[in-house]
């Protein structure tokens, strides 16, 4: 596989879970109470600890996309 091909995988990975880490954002500040409402049948807590878990997966989203997406994608263009 060449680099350029390695490369535009990256890109692409970048992008869309970049695009979800945008909506996901989005969605949670913009309409909190829907997501809690939607969300609500399968979570029994209290809606203080479904917003701690919730910015939680978010923290880890975010670090895993910086990790696998983006570090790889800079790497590459940078050795190219």
């Amino acid at each position: 596989m060449s680099l350029d091909v390695l490369s535009d995988f990256f890109l692409v990975c970048s992008l869309i879970n970049g695009g979800l880490l945008m909506f996901w954002v989005l969605i949670q500040r913009l309409a909190p109470e829907l997501v809690y409402r939607t969300q609500r049948g399968w979570f029994s807590g209290s809606r203080e600890r479904f917003e701690e878990i919730l910015y939680r997966l978010l923290g880890q989203f975010k670090l895993l996309f910086l990790v696998f997406n983006l570090t790889p994608y800079l790497a590459l263009r940078i050795i190219t």
